[in-house]
């Protein structure tokens, strides 16, 4: 998937320092049970070109590809037909800043399940803001 940039309206950005270092965040990021522990089951693993499934609950599951594996400061993977989920960490200081960023919007576009990206991307917003807090807490644990 390649993301023309006057095709997509505003990512999703979500930034948060987590008290780990980069390597124990990574683990959170870059592996099938890390996910797991934060967002959502699946089988993944660190591999460019690598397909995965993440089961995304009452919305079934989603076919995701691997796209970019720099250990361990950034991941980004396809998450079904249309975003590209990306995970960049930065060691500041005996912490971890994580940049999550959720590309591939496009404002007179629907998902594959017919809502409009406007409508999801609001909401998927707002969830993201919910789960970089239990990615921080889990870590942290």
């Amino acid at each position: 998937m390649s993301i023309n940039e006057n095709e997509r309206f505003a990512e999703v950005k979500k930034y948060i320092s987590i008290n780990a270092p980069i390597g124990k965040v990574w683990g959170y990021v870059a592996t099938a049970e890390g996910i797991g522990a934060w967002f959502m089951p699946n089988d993944m693993q660190p591999i460019e070109g690598k397909e995965f499934i993440l089961q995304a609950g009452p919305w079934g599951n989603s076919v995701c590809k691997v796209t970019e594996v720099n250990p361990p400061n950034r991941l980004s993977f396809e998450w079904g037909e249309e975003w590209l989920i990306t995970f960049e960490l930065k060691e500041k200081e005996g912490q971890t800043e994580l940049t999550l960023i959720h590309a591939g919007w496009k404002e007179e576009s629907q998902t594959e399940f017919g809502e409009s990206h406007a409508l999801v991307r609001s909401r998927m917003s707002g969830g993201w803001d919910g789960l970089i807090q239990k990615l921080k807490h889990v870590v942290e644990s």
